[in-house]
């Protein structure tokens, strides 16, 4: 059966109502992010467009420039992870620069992903955590998926996960899943730290 001239196609408009609503979606949270977001895209956006890194902008919060810290920045595209890398200890002078660094880090290093390509720079929704320095815990009992990172060890196998992730709703989950980011089986003693995060969106 044919469509009558003039008479709209009913899935290109669902189509283009969806791609619509998308944008208006992304364009709101792009214009919610703070200094920390704005700042881990500049450094992802100028990336992968340019493969060099982003310049520091002029007028940064000062507490960006005065203080160190780890950081995270987690990428998602559709609601699901796209990158994320990080530091738990600072590896340069200051926040910006940790930023910065771990911005290119999380669209072009992230093992489990393929490097971010221009056409999907539109599509990601970034957030940065900020890490307080990491305590040493004597056992599970310390530790609160939902307000406390853990950075689970042994020798010099390392795992970390931060704190607050959608499916991970009890400490066994937290420490199970840090052993498998380290390499670390799940009957090997290990030691554990656990941190604090601002985070960003």
């Amino acid at each position: 059966m044919f469509a009558l001239s003039g008479e709209r196609d009913a899935t290109r408009n669902f189509g283009e109502q969806f791609a619509a609503r998308a944008e208006k979606r992304l364009a709101e949270i792009k214009a919610a992010e703070d200094e920390y977001v704005r700042l881990a895209r500049l450094s992802v956006e100028t990336f992968v467009k340019t493969k060099t890194p982003a310049a520091m902008p002029q007028n940064l919060p000062q507490e960006m420039l005065d203080k160190q810290a780890g950081a995270f920045v987690s990428l998602k595209k559709d609601g699901r992870l796209r990158g994320c890398i990080g530091t738990f200890l600072p590896t340069t002078a200051n926040i910006a620069n940790e930023i910065l660094r771990n911005g290119i880090a999380a669209c072009s290093q992230d093992p489990r992903f393929s490097p971010v390509m221009p056409a999907e720079l539109n599509s990601l929704v970034y957030s940065v955590d900020i890490l307080d320095k990491p305590e040493k815990i004597a056992s599970p009992s310390e530790l609160d998926p939902k307000i406390y990172g853990v950075i689970v060890s042994n020798g010099q196998r390392r795992g970390l996960l931060l704190p607050d992730l959608a499916g991970v709703d009890t400490v066994e989950e937290q420490i199970s899943i840090a052993r498998q980011k380290g390499g670390i089986g799940q009957n090997e003693p290990i030691h554990l730290q656990r941190f604090r995060v601002v985070r960003h969106k």
